[in-house]
């Protein structure tokens, strides 16, 4: 079987050719023995997260630059730098394992050169002195210059959250349990945490934990939603009795929080536009015990029958660039260009001009992204409101940036993800 540093560069390279992390990992991991499980994930997410600096950076110790093909090699090595620089493994233990992974690669070859560029890293440190601020933020070029220019010295936070690891994060089902019992049975099982202070259903855990060692998670006590996502509930502030559409709802953590936020909404329709996605929202309305209606449908294109019943309020939590979520989602750094924008702009415009018929006069549409540009965010909505009834609503938030037509969290180490909300009101006619 491969070690976790041949596991690990393996998924790099495939990650390289364009695969997306998040399908691709679940299986890899399921074939690792548990020992060695948490050190490769943890190898793959901080190895992507340094990858803007960590490839130029291997490229100094390099005579000549790696064969295409070789491309499981490069990300060995980057593997090895990441982790003589961020993590605790003893210096010739990390050495010698990685090296030794170049032969679970099948490329013995490659022994010495891994070995050598190691440890010359080893006596010489990491010099910067080449590398463009873009590189040693840890940024494709084109987002680092992006994020300057909307948001200037805040790009410092922004990078730095990007390579941190994001603490976990419960929402905790009040209707089953009550937060401050859920800690209590949180700290019995030897799980440190505290209570999120701005949300009332929030914990934050100390270190991340399988999610099937937390106590009642099978039963439903207690959801993985980071603090940003947990605003949703309350910016859309469901009532009893409504109807209300999730348009975009897969894996379902917030159809599922408006239903504890508000157990007596009349109705809460899941929409996707995916069955296998639709199989998520079901699991976690079932593990939590709230039934919903379910949906396959392109909110792009919503079928007659959807339409013709209009909602009081519609959560549309549209496909984006992922910028505000790069801690999460590393191979955001490798794959997203500037041209994608303009794609995910119109993907999103003809969203909310799918749904605008779906939802009453008088009612309420809450715009989400997890992007941090504004071409996804103000710039949609900008346009979305030249449509004819579209009126822009304040938010009642403190934390983030206030836009001209919503609202932004940002990224930073050790709290919430960077989202995008506007509240949209459909005015009568």
């Amino acid at each position: 079987m491969a070690s976790a540093r041949a596991t690990a560069a393996k998924v790099i390279r495939r990650v390289l050719e364009g695969e997306s992390l998040h399908r691709l990992l679940p299986s890899v991991l399921d074939g690792i023995q548990p020992p060695s499980r948490a050190l490769c994930q943890e190898l793959i997410y901080g190895s992507l997260r340094e990858w803007p600096l960590l490839a130029p950076l291997s490229r100094q110790f390099l005579k000549k630059p790696l064969r295409s093909k070789d491309a499981d090699i490069q990300a060995l090595i980057c593997i090895g730098l990441y982790e003589q620089s961020h993590l605790k493994t003893p210096a010739h233990a990390a050495l010698s394992e990685t090296v030794n992974a170049a032969k679970d690669l099948k490329k013995h070859w490659a022994t010495g050169l891994v070995n050598g560029v190691l440890r010359n890293h080893q006596r010489q440190g990491i010099s910067l002195e080449a590398l463009s601020p873009a590189q040693r933020a840890a940024l494709p070029d084109w987002l680092y210059n992006q994020l300057v220019t909307e948001y200037g010295d805040g790009i410092e936070g922004i990078a730095a959250a990007s390579r941190s690891r994001p603490p976990m994060v419960l929402r905790v089902n009040t209707l089953k349990i009550s937060r401050s019992d859920y800690l209590t049975a949180l700290t019995a099982v030897g799980i440190d945490a505290e209570i999120c202070q701005r949300l009332g259903t929030g914990i934050i855990l100390s270190r991340g934990v399988d999610v099937f060692t937390l106590p009642g998670f099978s039963e439903g006590w207690a959801s993985v939603q980071d603090r940003s996502a947990q605003l949703v509930a309350g910016l859309i502030n469901p009532q009893a009795g409504e109807r209300i559409l999730d348009a975009c709802s897969a894996p379902g953590g917030k159809a599922c929080h408006l239903l504890e936020y508000q157990p007596n909404i009349g109705e809460l329709v899941a929409c996707d536009i995916s069955e296998t996605r639709l199989t998520r929202v079901a699991e976690n309305s079932a593990r939590l015990g709230l039934p919903m209606k379910m949906v396959k449908a392109d909110a792009k294109d919503l079928p007659p029958a959807i339409i013709s019943f209009p909602f009081d309020a519609i959560l549309a939590d549209v496909p984006c660039s992922a910028t505000g979520v790069m801690r999460r989602n590393p191979d955001v750094k490798l794959h997203r260009r500037e041209t994608d924008l303009e794609g995910f702009a119109e993907q999103q415009l003809a969203i909310l001009r799918g749904l605008w018929p779906a939802l009453k006069p008088g009612g309420r549409l809450l715009y989400v992204t997890c992007s941090i540009l504004r071409a996804e965010n103000d710039d949609v909505i900008r346009a979305f409101c030249e449509e004819p009834g579209v009126e822009v609503a304040p938010l009642p938030l403190t934390e983030g940036v206030r836009c001209e037509y919503g609202w932004q969290t940002l990224p930073q180490v050790d709290d919430g993800d960077g989202l995008y909300f506007s509240l949209l009101k459909k005015q009568y006619a």
